[in-house]
């Protein structure tokens, strides 16, 4: 299923359904009879959200079916960060597949940047000879400080419990830009996502990443945001002499 596709779903089903019949048994059961199990699997992982071992957090992300097939993003999105990348050396993280690196590096600007793709389980990923893959915790990324030119994170951080501390190590490895997308979402109590943090408005999105640096945006990208951040290269050089 494509990103728009799966955006027109969730637009019936968090603005048009009320609140009150989407957090009902009776629609949880509805639910289960499209995504069996898993629907409850989901619910009750969210509710344990504080106390999973890491163990149980990727058991769960290994046995989670694909609903988008090889990219969360969607093609405006995607447009989006091939437009603002900054080279040579750009980092995916959360990189899934490899699907967004390897379509940056067909960009024509970006041919000749080095890309390098991150995630906590690896599944099956393919990419162009200006591509590496490091199976790694996006809590601690093995890289120095201010690493990449250019960091991209896309629906990512939703999934993530301390999403300050994730929000933190990408701007430590981060030298001059970084790109997030996340999902402009309801929560529920019933829902197909293993998602711990539900952003419906750009401010309950931005309220998470503070300090914000003036050089910013966040725009709504069909059901999406996508924020961008610059870093200040002088605030960045005070930190790195501390």
């Amino acid at each position: 299923m494509r990103r728009e596709t799966s955006n027109r779903i969730r637009f019936i089903l968090e603005e048009l359904v009320p609140g009150f019949l989407r957090d009902s048994k009776a629609f949880g059961w509805l639910l289960r009879l499209g995504g069996g199990a898993h629907v409850k699997a989901m619910a009750e992982f969210r509710r344990r959200a504080p106390f999973l071992t890491p163990e149980e957090y990727r058991a769960l992300y290994e046995a989670h079916p694909r609903v988008h097939g090889e990219t969360d993003c969607s093609a405006a999105c995607m447009d989006l960060i091939r437009q603002n990348a900054i080279g040579p050396d750009i980092c995916d993280v959360g990189c899934g597949t490899g699907y967004l690196l390897n379509a940056l590096a067909e960009a024509p600007a970006l041919k000749e940047c080095r890309f390098t793709g991150v995630d906590f389980v690896l599944g099956k990923t393919r990419g162009a000879p200006n591509i590496t893959f490091r199976e790694c915790d996006i809590m601690r990324m093995p890289f120095p400080d201010r690493h990449f030119d250019t960091v991209i994170c896309t629906h990512v951080l939703e999934h993530i419990l301390d999403l300050r501390a994730a929000l933190a190590e990408l701007r430590r490895v981060t030298k001059r830009r970084l790109i997030l997308v996340v999902p402009r979402e309801r929560e529920f109590e019933y829902n197909f996502n293993p998602h711990f943090h539900f952003f419906p408005y750009p401010h309950s999105f931005l309220k998470m990443l503070f300090p914000i640096p003036a050089q910013h945006q966040i725009q709504s990208v069909g059901r999406d945001f996508f924020y961008m951040e610059d870093v200040d290269a002088d605030a960045a050089r005070g930190l790195a002499s501390i």
